[in-house]
């Protein structure tokens, strides 16, 4: 069986879900296997989304591949800037 992504917003969904169905009183375990996914991918998810709201699981994910653009630039201005030190210095 492949994997199947779920967005950010699902996710949350999926947590709320499982916050209703405990809190008519069904256990937790059989609250996940409902919404259908393992309990360490419920774990995980409450891990990171927990306690987030879907606009704001959106925000953080904008910021995260925000974040990931500037490491790149970064790293791109370092290694030019080693570049040319080492073909300043005349050691190629």
């Amino acid at each position: 069986m492949g994997k199947k992504r779920h967005t950010a917003e699902e996710i949350v969904a999926k947590l709320r879900q499982v916050g209703v169905l405990t809190a008519q009183g069904r256990p937790v375990a059989e609250a996940i296997r409902q919404i259908g996914v393992t309990e360490v991918t419920y774990y995980r998810w409450r891990n990171e989304y927990g306690g987030l709201k879907s606009d704001q699981v959106k925000r953080l994910k904008e910021l995260e591949m925000e974040n990931a653009r500037l490491r790149r630039a970064v790293s791109d201005l370092t290694l030019e800037k080693l570049i040319l030190k080492e073909a300043a210095s005349g050691s190629f």
